[in-house]
């Protein structure tokens, strides 16, 4: 839910290109998750007061949940967070798990996690990279738009498609460790 709700932060930004790169390590003993758009960016005080849950830039609801309830996982986990951003050049999100800590929760489906970002617009390309010890899986929507010849990327057959695609190949890069 994390990555969700972080790539859905990206689209709303303007994001043209949202990159998700999941790095998964036995032997290193951490997961990292990365998360950069080239979408509108934040200024530096916006940086600082993301992670306060009193804080958000929503007119909807005067709190702001995502940023901090990552960023409490991270630290449960001996891990922690850092964001980057530039107005106009986008923003990177980067998570550090200590992976076999017990309060670090599952990752989760990333098939229907990259097919529900991709069901959200097509305004923008996703390029979805899950590495581990032994392997390597790369998802980028610009090579599946150019197979499609014209179809929408948003067919439900194709975001069917795409999630059964992904959760293969993620756990065959998985199974390799």
């Amino acid at each position: 839910m994390h990555i969700l709700d972080i790539a859905m932060n990206s689209i709303k930004a303007n994001a043209a290109l949202v990159e998700i790169k999941i790095e998964d390590s036995i032997k290193n003993n951490w997961l990292k998750i990365t998360i950069a758009d080239n979408g509108k960016g934040m200024s530096e005080e916006v940086i600082n007061r993301v992670t306060n849950p009193f804080y958000t830039t929503r007119t909807s609801r005067k709190v702001g949940l995502g940023l901090p309830m990552l960023k409490e996982a991270c630290e449960r986990c001996k891990g922690y967070l850092i964001i980057e951003s530039e107005i106009g050049l986008g923003t990177k999100v980067f998570c550090y798990f200590e992976r076999d800590n017990i309060d670090r929760a599952p990752l989760g489906n990333m098939g229907e996690t990259i097919m529900t970002i991709i069901n959200a617009g097509n305004s923008f390309e996703l390029i979805y990279t899950h590495k581990t010890d032994e392997g390597e899986f790369i998802f980028d929507t610009r090579q599946v738009k150019e197979m499609l010849d014209g179809i929408d990327i948003r067919d439900i057959n194709v975001l069917l498609w795409i999630k059964e695609y992904i959760n293969e190949n993620v756990k065959s890069v998985l199974n390799t460790q």
